[in-house]
């Protein structure tokens, strides 16, 4: 059994990891560029426009934007305070996955549950990099939660919450929040039956709350876009927002008109699946696929499906729809996590119960050996990608093996042993990435170093410019303060300025006849496309560019 002590030393670890994290540099693109929209609206005290750049932002919604802005409000202007939203919101999507799994299974599902959530890998991510997965995660799984309990037990408070989740889960992200919410419901009720439920006429407060919750959002796009139908966006006039938000923009998102596309491989998310959900992959699967095994027995025997279907049921289905998306991305799976932890939860105390400790021992092995994959890609890390000293490495190292021994030895009860291996398997992992590798990383991320080095030098700099329309969002977050184009007409003329600049623009400043007394310079890699060539010290710098500041002085 997972007790609550066992429980809370597994949760303040994982938080710890989240800890160290807070307070990494953000990464671009998404995250520094969701950070400056945020920020925006923080310094122009205009809560009702959403801005990319030089450009009226249509595509999603503004709660996220809200959220950080009103932390920037009250802790300030810091990379942190954009981050504790997304804390926040994975706390809830936590507590809400035990709740869940609490209703269909038992309190030691839950508990397990919580654990699968907090500890699989893009959760841990998502909290890092955050985008707008992180509050849409944790919304949809509240949400889900609550509208379950209304659905099997007629609770009025579950229908309450669970239309207000539904509400701040659309406002986050869109309609992908109420198919999330919806279709695994749904399987519910197929499965379960309880229409009932959908008749109660307590439905009518529950969609007012619904409307509610949605209104703010609502009225900005409203008056943003809806008021003006001058405006162009996307080489269109007449953008209604709230058209676009209830009809327009899942279509958008299926045919990749407007965002782009960029993957036809319709098993895309099932290979992305396998790292997704690490260090619970094998587990998730296996879960997964008994829960069907099981329907098709009972459907072959005409007999009423067991156990719950929210998970399995709505796990299926999302997972078909987005597939046909032509714009993929990794992250859209963060918001099947909590349905793949509560069915793990509930597969893996299902088997304690049946006292299958043989089979627990067998896959705590399986489990004991992605600890050790784990345990080799940071000795890579440590000893090549990027060196510590040989002592304080080994050391580093002997250490973390040390401690998974003790851990192994420590409990014997096959399912506590399992859960134990995992959840330091993650910790392990994510500790390293959060405190050694992503700080590493960052430094080949030109505009946050270049930042960084004008406030270690105090230059007394109030602008930046930039000769083309390239985005600048980790410049910009750090520095406080979007970076300016400037047209390259004024540059003929006598001009002072700071201007920031790729190696080519440095190289055509220079034989335009510019001059500049001072420059600061910065490596530069897309962090967020890792190449072999990258990793490997010896052809790093092959890829590595420069971006450059330099001072502009009148001839």
């Amino acid at each position: 059994m997972i007790g609550p002590r066992f429980f809370w030393v597994c949760f303040a670890a994982l938080m710890g990891v989240y800890g160290i994290g807070l307070f990494a540099t953000l990464m671009e693109n998404d995250s520094a560029q969701f950070a400056v929209m945020a920020m925006r609206m923080y310094q122009e005290n205009d809560w009702l426009s959403l801005w990319k750049g030089p450009e009226e932002y249509l595509d999603k919604p503004h709660l996220h934007y809200w959220l950080a802005a009103l932390s920037y409000t009250v802790f300030g202007l810091h990379d942190w305070a954009y981050r504790i939203p997304a804390l926040l919101a994975t706390l809830l999507g936590t507590y809400s996955t035990y709740g869940l799994a609490t209703l269909f299974y038992n309190r030691n599902s839950g508990r397990l549950a919580a654990l699968i959530f907090l500890s699989a890998q893009t959760i841990v991510l998502s909290v890092i990099d955050v985008r707008t997965d992180a509050v849409l995660t944790g919304f949809t799984a509240f949400a889900l939660w609550q509208l379950a309990r209304y659905l099997t037990g007629g609770s009025l408070w579950g229908l309450l919450l669970g239309a207000l989740g539904a509400g701040l889960a659309f406002s986050t992200k869109g309609q992908i929040a109420l198919l999330v919410i919806a279709l695994p419901l749904l399987c519910q009720l197929l499965a379960r039956g309880g229409w009932k439920r959908l008749a109660d006429p307590r439905l009518l407060l529950g969609l007012a709350v619904f409307a509610l919750a949605i209104a703010p959002m609502l009225y900005a796009y409203y008056h943003q876009f809806d008021l003006h139908p001058d405006k162009v966006i996307r080489g269109r006039d007449h953008r209604s927002g709230i058209l676009f938000i209830f009809w327009e923009q899942s279509f958008e998102r299926l045919s990749g008109e407007g965002v782009g596309k960029n993957s036809s491989d319709y098993f895309f998310f099932f290979h992305t699946f396998l790292w997704v959900f690490l260090p619970w992959t094998l587990i998730g699967l296996a879960a997964y696929g008994t829960r069907l095994r099981e329907g098709w027995s009972a459907l072959r025997a005409r007999s009423p499906l067991p156990g719950e279907w929210v998970t399995a049921g709505g796990i299926t289905l999302i997972f078909v729809i987005i597939s046909f998306a032509q714009f993929k991305l990794p992250h859209y799976l963060n918001i099947l996590i909590p349905l793949f932890a509560v069915l793990s939860g509930g597969f893996l105390d299902a088997r304690h119960r049946e006292g299958r400790q043989k089979w627990l021992g067998w896959v705590a092995r399986l489990q004991a050996g992605i600890l050790g994959i784990v345990w080799l890609a940071l000795a890579l890390i440590f000893f090549w990608v990027f060196p510590l000293p040989l002592a304080g490495a080994v050391a580093g190292m002997v250490a973390l093996a040390a401690l998974a021994v003790l851990l192994w030895t420590r409990f014997q009860d096959p399912l506590q042993r399992l859960v134990g291996i995992s959840i330091l398997a993650s910790v392990m992992l994510n500790a390293g990435m959060n405190g050694y590798f992503y700080p590493r990383l960052l430094e080949y991320q030109a505009g946050s170093e270049l930042a960084g080095q004008i406030k270690t030098a105090a230059l007394p700099i109030s602008e930046i410019y930039k000769v083309t329309n390239e985005h600048t969002w980790a410049l910009d977050f750090y520095f406080g303060k979007p970076a300016v184009f400037l047209e390259p007409e004024k540059l003929q003329r006598p001009i002072e300025a700071w201007i920031y600049v790729d190696e080519k623009q440095r190289e055509k400043l220079a034989s335009q006849g510019l001059h500049w007394d001072a420059e600061l310079v910065a490596d530069q890699f897309r962090i967020s496309r890792l190449q072999a060539r990258f990793l490997n010290p010896a052809t790093r710098q092959k890829v590595v560019g420069k971006r450059y500041l330099l001072h502009i002085t009148p001839q």
